[in-house]
């Protein structure tokens, strides 16, 4: 036995959990004071999927949605008929009902770059969205893809224009870059070598240039053989425009933050049924509760299923191992149309011992019992790894249930292939909207 499996023994029969809540996902997309949606999760968990099919289902219901994501891979854009996404909402065609569906994806630089023209002047705009250190910050900063997807969740709340908001979260290694986004740009922001740039433009006149030529002198030159003597030109030219902008970011960050804390706003945690993601989820659900913001519950999306789960793995193998270790029967005599048995001594009249070896070369007669037998075997094994793969998804989804016996979950199945159009997502929507995993229809997939 594993170590982990010591850890983590699996329930008895007897002592298995309850099932967690089941999340209904209807009522919370329909309830007029539900703003906004946020799916977070590790990468690779379906997020994407799970936040379109979502806001198609509530416009379809009848409520005015726009959905903002961020998919490198464009498969929203797509799956929603539309040739291209970018930083406008766009309307998607060919939603059923009297609702609409908007889709936009976040384009981080175009963002940044929207907050230097709104607060600050065209002249020194210009001077900052020309500079170096400004382009390499806006394109590639650690955190900046993040905290601009809350600097848009802000724009678009305060246009007041949605009845609902879906927010994709970017596809982060750890779901928490998301929450923590902020406080890394503010920590950017208030760190002591952006302090000590900004300080003789705080100080202004004199003072600020006798400062400038007295201590920025002082570490000019050490800064200048670390940085190199452009760079560090253009980290003082950066930060001298962005003087006036610094606070604005601290502030609409903090005021995104009490948005998201707020009534109206609703996160769903999404996972695989795997070790790893649900780990992610669990500490997720716990940073959820630390900062009081709103947890709507867990959707576990790619959860396997079977119909023929009565019929363990063990017994399936047993009975594999039985048909493939029967007697293997002589060769079929099929000349004539006669049932007689080749090498024979009663056909024949011969002492030899018959042949029973295997047949061989692609004219030799095949046996079709034996051949049905190790076809059985084949499937039988087969669907004891189907089962193995159940029995591990449970213990993973009782290892959650067992940390977080309150949170409610929705299931949806594996299924076999890629969403590629409105058809796809609603077919998704309604399997969220049941909560529970069913087998799957081709032609979509829960990725």
């Amino acid at each position: 036995m594993s170590p982990d499996q010591d850890r983590h023994p699996r329930p008895s029969p007897a002592h298995r959990l309850s099932p967690a809540p089941r999340l209904d996902l209807d009522p919370l997309i329909d309830d007029p004071k539900t703003r906004i949606v946020v799916c977070c999760g590790s990468g690779g968990v379906g997020k994407t999927t799970t936040a379109a099919a979502l806001g198609l289902r509530a416009a379809e219901r009848g409520r005015k949605v726009v959905v903002l994501t961020i998919d490198p891979a464009r498969r929203l854009a797509q799956s929603m008929g539309i040739d291209s996404l970018d930083n406008t909402p766009r309307r998607v065609k060919d939603v059923e009902g009297e609702g609409e569906l908007h889709a936009m994806m976040l384009d981080m630089k175009r963002t940044f770059d929207e907050i230097v023209e709104a607060h600050a002047d065209a002249e020194r705009a210009a001077a900052i969205l020309n500079n170096p250190f400004y382009q390499s910050l806006s394109a590639g900063f650690a955190g900046t893809q993040e905290y601009m997807a809350m600097e848009k969740l802000g724009q678009l709340r305060a246009r007041d224009e949605w009845d609902l908001i879906v927010v994709d979260t970017p596809p982060s290694r750890s779901a928490l870059d998301f929450l923590d986004a902020p406080k890394r740009l503010g920590s950017f922001l208030d760190g002591r070598l952006i302090r000590l740039l900004t300080a003789p433009a705080k100080l202004g006149g004199r003072a600020g240039m006798k400062f400038l030529n007295v201590g920025m002198s002082m570490m000019t030159g050490t800064l200048g053989k670390l940085l190199g003597g452009q760079l560090l030109k253009d980290v003082q030219t950066f930060v001298a425009a962005m003087d006036t902008t610094f606070g604005g970011f601290r502030t609409r960050a903090d005021a995104t933050y009490k948005l998201l804390q707020a009534p109206g706003t609703a996160f769903l945690v999404v996972a695989a049924p795997e070790r790893d993601a649900l780990r992610e989820a669990a500490y997720f659900v716990e940073r959820l509760a630390a900062e009081r913001m709103p947890l709507a519950g867990l959707v576990l999306n790619r959860v396997h299923g079977s119909d023929a789960d009565r019929l363990s793995a063990e017994r399936a193998l047993a009975a594999a191992e039985t048909l493939e270790n029967l007697e293997e029967p002589r060769i079929v005599d099929q000349e004539g149309g006669k049932a007689g048995l080749r090498n024979s001594p009663d056909t024949y009249g011969s002492s030899e011992a018959p042949d029973t070896s295997p047949a061989s070369g692609p004219d030799s007669p095949v046996d079709p019992e034996r051949t049905a037998d190790l076809l059985t075997a084949g499937l039988l094994r087969l669907h004891a790894d189907r089962m193995h793969l159940l029995s591990r998804e449970q213990r993973t989804r009782d290892r959650f249930t067992a940390r977080h016996p309150e949170v409610a979950v929705a299931e949806v199945a594996a299924l076999p292939g890629d969403v590629h159009d409105l058809a796809g997502l609603r077919d998704i929507g309604n399997r969220l909207a049941a909560g529970r995993p069913e087998l799957p229809e081709p032609g979509t997939d829960a990725g």
